[in-house]
């Protein structure tokens, strides 16, 4: 009989959650060929994207976090209470019905404010797989302490979990060592190393950008979601106003949740620029890469595993509020010698940046590194997820409640 996986992805902002989501799903419904994934998603664009078939998603009302640190409801006009309940009647529901026989939760282990914790108990008493996925670095290990303490995170990973997953190598963030207490759950930790990405295709035909794209190779910039990228297009813009003649052209994708005001002023520069085009977001952002000869970005967790998954000399230039998980990993991977990094203050003065855009494409492919980093990422979750998702001969449904 038919197997079922229920992926949870808060997204309360930016497209990273919903990306490796989404990335996950692919993989093992072309795994699994009896497999079906229902994806639970905050996220205001998860429409914007393809999915393969037995792959689908929910999406639930959106609720986004502000500056403070406080969440507010994306588009209804009703309090914050009152949407979480609605997400969680939802997400609880829709568990109800469809019946996984694994639950992935993504980042949150408790759901954004606790909203999944139901939900959890509930799979947890009819024998569900409950499954945590972390990306590589979380945030400072003092800081992450404090919001996990503040959350009870490790009460939830006790009474919940079944398996982490963490989506990276120890190489460049050791929770052992790094997180007091979290040796507790070893015998639950599977690092997976990172998440091959690569061209979307469709019964064999790779999908295209849908993009105007430069004949020459080019360094693609680009800032994730694009919510908190405006100091990195700030400082590429101006690098090629202080030298309209750098050798090389420049693609910059600010992101969909880039200010429509912030987005303007950059076009209205960037039309000034022989050398710069600009787009806001591309569904099939992979293109982008295979056509780039070099990537500026802020390191994200998935714009690192694209830099990786098509080897690109890359420049770093991380944020570092309101958390410092950018900056962590670009710092421990230039240390590796998988890509450069610049701090941003650097990176805002034009002639460093000029001479950092100027010698990129011939720098050093991550794969050049004395230790490369994983990518086997999916086929391990694949290799780990079997007994569960794999369906054996005669066996009977696994029924909803009624």
């Amino acid at each position: 009989m038919s197997r079922r996986l229920l992926i949870y992805s808060h997204d309360s902002f930016g497209l990273g959650h919903l990306r490796r989501c989404r990335a996950i799903a692919h993989h093992l419904v072309d795994h699994f060929s009896d497999l079906s994934v229902l994806i639970l998603s905050g996220s205001p664009i998860v429409g914007s994207f393809d999915y393969k078939a037995r792959v689908d998603f929910v999406r639930v009302p959106g609720v986004i976090k502000l500056r403070n640190g406080e969440y507010t409801s994306l588009h209804l006009h009703i309090d914050t209470e009152h949407t979480l309940a609605i997400r969680s009647s939802i997400i609880q529901h829709t568990a109800q019905v469809f019946a996984p026989h694994v639950c992935l939760i993504d980042k949150e282990p408790l759901g954004l404010r606790g909203e999944v914790r139901d939900t959890l108990a509930m799979l947890k008493a009819r024998g569900t797989r409950l499954v945590l996925g972390l990306r590589d670095v979380m945030d400072d290990p003092g800081q992450l302490m404090e919001e996990w303490e503040r959350k009870q995170v490790y009460p939830a990973l006790r009474a919940f979990y079944d398996t982490i997953f963490i989506y990276g190598p120890k190489a460049i963030f050791d929770p052992f060592a790094e997180l007091p207490g979290f040796a507790e759950f070893a015998s639950k930790v599977r690092f997976t190393g990172y998440l091959r990405r690569s061209l979307p295709a469709w019964g064999g035909t790779p999908r295209e950008s849908e993009l105007a794209l430069p004949d020459a190779p080019y360094i693609l910039v680009t800032t994730g979601g694009g919510g908190d990228g405006e100091g990195l297009v700030d400082a590429v813009l101006s690098a090629y106003e202080a030298r309209p003649t750098l050798p090389h052209p420049c693609v910059v994708l600010f992101g969909p949740f880039m200010q429509a005001e912030v987005r303007q002023a950059f076009h209205a520069r960037a039309e000034r620029l022989a050398q710069v085009e600009c787009h806001t977001f591309d569904a099939n952002v992979e293109q982008l890469y295979a056509g780039a000869s070099a990537v500026v970005a802020m390191g994200g967790y998935n714009v690192f595993c694209e830099i990786l998954s098509f080897d690109r000399p890359s420049l770093l230039v991380p944020r570092t509020v309101p958390r410092r998980e950018q900056w962590l990993r670009a710092e421990r991977a230039a240390a590796l010698g998988v890509v450069r990094m610049l701090e941003l203050e650097a990176a805002s003065d034009p002639e460093v940046m000029a001479d950092a855009l100027t010698t990129l494409p011939a720098s050093p492919p991550p794969s050049a590194a004395a230790e490369p980093l994983s990518l086997d990422g999916l086929e391990r979750i694949a290799d780990e997820l079997t007994p569960d998702l794999s369906t054996a001969p005669g066996e009977p449904p696994l029924r909803a409640f009624g």
